[in-house]
């Protein structure tokens, strides 16, 4: 393409003269400027400044990072489409794609009776009709009334469900705790429950565990903490009597079974050695009656077979056994007219003749 050279000269020397106003080069003037901006207004830049601008904006929403305590959960048009873990991510832009991010790393608390510098989220009292009652009394099983207060621990283990399975997550952990603790409290005497807390704080752990995997919550308890568990102040002095009264009794009963220990055992052993003695005895006397019977059988047998024999030396035993104990004796011939000459059987039979 060719140019005009002179042509071309001759636009600029009129574009610097209609500029100048013939004042020979001066330059433009703000207010100029601003008055050939606003001329423009309609023109192709202010075009490409409002896409560029749209672009920083679209760009900007469509990069975003999750830290490494949370999870960010992205919508699409409302509905949910996926959930990201921590590090840098991509979506599509704001009024398509939207992120929620979810922290749950985090240990939430909310407390039931506690002092409120003892946990930030908590609810001491509630409001039946006219009155405000405290929310840690609770009637125990043998029908006393208790101060348990207690805080529950928990952290946000499912993001889905925890966004858009309930309403209010909050509230629903409230109404369940407390319908747990005066569930289990509920069938615990008051001892057990001023004696017992850490029993006490396991049974609703577990209970109200299961029951938010129920309700789909997606919230796992990490802990629950029991306070001093007590009973109320009105009552105290009453209940502490009760209580003395109670251990009194206990008192009682443990001397009366130490001495019952101490006394039946011993009177049991004594019968048991009294009856072994008897059984001995018994045997004793069986036995020898037994081997006695076996010695006059035997005895018997032999006599039947020499009877001559056997009743001879009977007699002769019967004669030894016998005349020992007869004193002395004097045999005299009843033939002879005079006295014979004594016969001393007495020495005769190996007796000593005292005499």
């Amino acid at each position: 393409m060719s140019w005009d050279w002179e042509k071309l000269q001759q636009r600029q020397r009129e574009r610097s003269s209609g500029s100048s106003g013939g004042g020979g080069g001066k330059p433009p003037q703000m207010d100029d400027v601003l008055n050939k901006l606003k001329s423009y207004k309609f023109s192709g830049g202010w075009v490409i400044v409002v896409i560029v601008l749209l672009l920083l904006f679209f760009g900007s929403s469509m990069v975003y990072t999750v830290d490494v305590n949370e999870v960010g959960v992205v919508q699409r048009f409302g509905d949910y489409s996926r959930t990201m873990q921590p590090g840098l991510h991509f979506k599509l832009p704001a009024g398509f794609e939207k992120v929620t991010k979810v922290k749950t790393k985090r240990i939430y608390k909310e407390g039931f009776g506690v002092e409120e510098s003892k946990v930030t989220d908590t609810r001491t009292t509630y409001s039946v009709g006219q009155e405000t009652i405290d929310v840690s009394l609770m009637l125990t099983g043998d029908l006393n009334v208790g101060v348990v207060p207690w805080i529950v621990q928990y952290r946000i283990k499912d993001a889905y469900n925890y966004l858009f399975k309930v309403r209010d997550v909050k509230g629903i952990i409230r109404d369940m705790s407390e319908a747990t603790m005066r569930l289990v409290v509920g069938d615990r005497s008051i001892n057990e429950v001023i004696s017992s807390r850490e029993e006490i704080a396991n049974a609703a752990e577990i209970r109200l565990q299961e029951a938010l995997n129920q309700a789909e919550t997606g919230v796992d308890v990490v802990t629950i903490e029991l306070g001093d568990t007590n009973v109320p102040g009105p009552v105290q002095d009453s209940f502490n009597e009760v209580n003395q009264a109670y251990q009194e009794k206990e008192q009682v009963i443990y001397e009366a079974r130490k001495e019952y220990n101490r006394v039946i055992p011993k009177a049991r052993g004594e019968a048991e050695q009294t009856i072994e003695a008897a059984k001995g005895y018994a045997k004793q006397r069986i036995n020898r009656a037994e081997g006695d019977a076996a010695r006059f059988m035997a005895q018997y047998k032999e006599y039947a077979k020499a009877k001559e024999v056997t009743r001879r030396r009977l007699y002769l035993e019967t004669i030894r056994s016998v005349l020992p104990n007869l004193g002395e004796i004097y045999i005299i011939d009843s033939e002879q007219k005079n006295v014979l000459p004594l016969l001393n059987l007495k020495n005769a039979w190996g007796v000593k003749n005292e005499n």
